[in-house]
């Protein structure tokens, strides 16, 4: 006798997000493979709209050139250009190198277990359950911890994005009429959430993509506007008056917090990689490896070009600089705030979908629906509450790059790393474990630093915000 189907069946795993616009649909399912050959994963990935090698490079760049790009003249006005340049590309190497062990780490299970695709949270779950004995019995939670930790990282990420749209829409009113200047970003924020809470109830992914079409479009309108105004007024500037290196501890905590939020795009790499049938990822010449070298130039030239353009007056979202009363400046910022609302749509559909795959079992049919439209109110009103709470770009943006993106993108693949090596191969004289030790170290380095002055900036803001 055939089960009754859910009247609005969640349709897609978490497992298939390959950015915040790009989900591709995925099944995890195992394969046996006659004994004697060396299982190949990606032999036995059965997908209805794989990626190829070009598909996945164009995802990877969509992901990590997401609105964070706006805040990198704001990290390099704290450091300098010459610290920005050197540190943005430092970082972006650090960064590529720990989504290499991430994915390395999943290949090299997917071979051991015989599974053709593993999500972030499963990969590491597999590498404790596999690993020496004394982590084995931390698999379960060490997968908890990770689906916690993307569950807080998107729901944060869209209360940065919220911020974003409340700030560029009050720019565009107080622009046009004089006496809403009284009126704060709280009030653009509850009119946000009012929409959200509407359409953050559409589950079914191909309602969704509309949305994403309107946001890309609408965000390459104003990259290509806000880099137009970047790149005149700069010319107008002498270098001679832009500081090049500055070594106060709160400017590179801020500067670090926010290149990591920026660039990191930790919880995309696994469902991207998986989205592939043939072997490209990594290497050279890789998906990974092409895009983060197009990335990496394209952050620390905007870096460069905003700071050295606006200099101690840079804002925290660069859009903010372009001059308020212009028209094309105006069609900037509005179509940054209708991409960025719609991105905040696409990126909530991760955490909702983590958390509802793992209550679903134990909620009983009949109230599965209302469970739904409560658990995403309280998602939308979470990341609201948040924003209303820090409405301050560059608090927010530090407070999550350092918590959650320096942890899950460079703290968990280096332990994992560790754990994979741990009876085969370190390297000589350990080389290896000492590197992703450091790794480890700078990651908390880098948490404790970013949160502890942007919690300090919460209680004590040394200025009102630009």
């Amino acid at each position: 006798m055939p089960q009754q189907k859910d009247k609005y069946p969640s349709t897609f795993s978490v497992d298939d997000f390959n950015s915040t616009t790009v989900l591709t649909k995925n099944a995890i399912q195992k394969e046996k493979e006659s004994k004697g050959d060396e299982y190949n994963p990606y032999e036995h990935r059965h997908l209805e709209h794989p990626n190829t090698f070009a598909g996945a490079l164009i995802h990877l760049l969509k992901t990590s050139l997401g609105t964070g790009i706006l805040a990198v003249p704001s990290a390099f006005k704290s450091v300098g250009f010459g610290f920005g340049l050197i540190g943005t590309i430092l970082i972006g190497a650090l960064c590529t190198h720990t989504v290499t062990l991430l994915v390395s780490a999943s290949q090299k299970m997917c071979r051991q277990t015989q599974v053709p695709q593993l999500s972030f949270a499963q990969t590491v779950e597999s590498v404790f359950k596999h690993g020496p004995d004394a982590v084995k019995g931390w698999s379960t939670f060490a997968r908890i911890f990770v689906e916690i930790g993307l569950i807080l990282t998107y729901l944060l990420s869209d209360t940065v994005y919220s911020v974003f749209v409340a700030t560029s829409l009050s720019e565009i009113v107080n622009a046009n009429f004089s006496e809403a200047k009284q009126y704060g970003i709280d009030y653009y924020l509850l009119g946000q959430m009012i929409l959200l809470l509407l359409l953050c109830q559409i589950r079914p992914l191909k309602f969704l993509v509309p949305f994403s079409t309107i946001a890309n479009c609408s965000m390459f309108v104003a990259f290509a506007i806000t880099f137009f105004y970047m790149f005149r007024d700069a010319e107008e500037v002498s270098v001679s008056t832009r500081e090049a290196f500055n070594f106060e501890i709160m400017g590179i905590a801020h500067f670090v917090s926010t290149i990591v939020f920026a660039m990191e795009g930790i919880g995309a790499i696994m469902p991207l990689e998986n989205s592939m049938v043939e072997e490209g990822f990594l290497g050279c010449p890789g998906v990974l490896y092409i895009a983060m070298s197009t990335i990496i130039t394209l952050y620390a030239s905007i870096g460069f070009v905003g700071y050295y353009a606006y200099g101690p007056g840079t804002k925290p979202s660069i859009i903010s600089n372009l001059t308020a009363d212009d028209w094309a400046s105006q069609v900037a910022r509005g179509c940054i705030a209708l991409s960025i609302f719609f991105t905040f749509m696409l990126q909530f559909y991760v955490p909702m979908e983590i958390t509802w795959r793992n209550l679903k079992p134990h909620i009983p049919k009949k109230t599965r629906n209302i469970t739904q439209i409560l658990i995403r109110i309280v998602g939308v009103i979470f990341a609201i509450g948040v924003a209303i709470l820090i409405p301050d770009l560059t608090t927010l943006i530090s407070l999550v790059g350092a918590v959650f993106f320096s942890t899950l993108g460079l703290f968990v693949p280096a332990a994992v790393d560790i754990i994979i090596r741990w009876d085969s191969d370190l390297g000589a004289h350990n080389w290896i474990l000492i590197k992703n030790i450091l790794i480890c170290i700078f990651s908390v380095i880098a948490l404790v630093c970013g949160s502890y002055f942007a919690i300090d900036e919460m209680i004590n803001p040394p200025h009102p915000s630009l």
